[in-house]
């Protein structure tokens, strides 16, 4: 079943989508469908020049990074009982440092928990994430990227089994005890998902978004209107948070 999610999770992001419309448009003038066809072909590019466009991108993004401020300063909620960092891409078989084998979420993830823990140093600061096939779990790459950022070893707790934001969720109860608060940091466009899934297994999450990448470039500048590919990712992230809501179930 995860594999089936992830695989029409990927088919429905806007290349391959657009990529299927073109092999659907030379199929049906191959049957001799010449005006759904030519739609079809015509409608691939189209989508992904689209969805490349920053004003496309940015209201497809905005609402899901603006649902929940940021947290500028931990210690404004003393009943928070732990951070808790959300995991990412990790790549251990890099010959690099490891803070170079997250990937961009997972590093800024990282360093937003590691800035709140540093506001408030006695509480336990979670790294979740398990592991793919022949692979060391995201929560270690976390962890061993946290010591080398100065954290200590002893403040750090690796939930190195979750696959998903609902494992995250239980583990994470399991670990604190249900109906603990917690300062909860994901990416600000995943942050509502990650939240809502905290609320099913019984936790208080405090949302602590980062990573906003929605508006980052104005509307008065040459990029604001021109198709990129950093637009189009977005777009991507957008559509994929989207699908993640509805397949669980939960308010966009």
């Amino acid at each position: 079943m995860g594999t089936l999610k992830t695989l029409i999770g990927l088919l429905a992001m806007p290349l391959p989508l657009a990529a299927v419309l073109l092999l659907a448009g030379l199929l049906a003038v191959g049957l001799g469908r010449q005006r759904l066809g030519l739609t079809l072909l015509a409608a691939a590019p189209a989508l992904v020049v689209v969805l490349a466009w920053a004003p496309v991108a940015d209201r497809l993004l905005a609402p899901l990074e603006q649902r929940h401020p940021p947290v500028h300063d931990a210690r404004d909620h003393p009943e928070a009982q732990a951070i808790v960092v959300l995991g990412s891409g990790y790549s251990p078989h890099l010959a690099l440092p490891v803070t170079a084998q997250l990937n961009d979420s997972g590093l800024v993830r990282l360093n937003e928990g590691i800035r709140l823990h540093r506001q408030r140093p006695a509480l336990p600061l979670i790294v979740s994430g398990g592991a793919r096939p022949d692979q060391a779990p995201i929560a270690e790459g976390f962890r061993r990227a946290a010591i080398a950022l100065g954290v200590a070893d002893d403040r750090l707790l690796p939930l190195t089994e979750p696959r998903d934001t609902a494992q995250e969720a239980y583990a994470t109860r399991e670990v604190l005890g249900e109906g603990a608060t917690v300062l909860l940091v994901t990416s600000a466009s995943h942050i509502h998902r990650a939240q809502a899934h905290f609320h099913r297994a019984g936790l208080n999450p405090i949302p602590a978004p980062t990573r906003h990448k929605a508006g980052h470039v104005r509307p008065a500048t040459p990029g604001y209107w021109i198709p990129s590919a950093t637009h189009l990712r977005k777009s991507e992230r957008a559509l994929y948070e989207y699908m993640g809501l509805l397949a669980a179930g939960l308010d966009h």
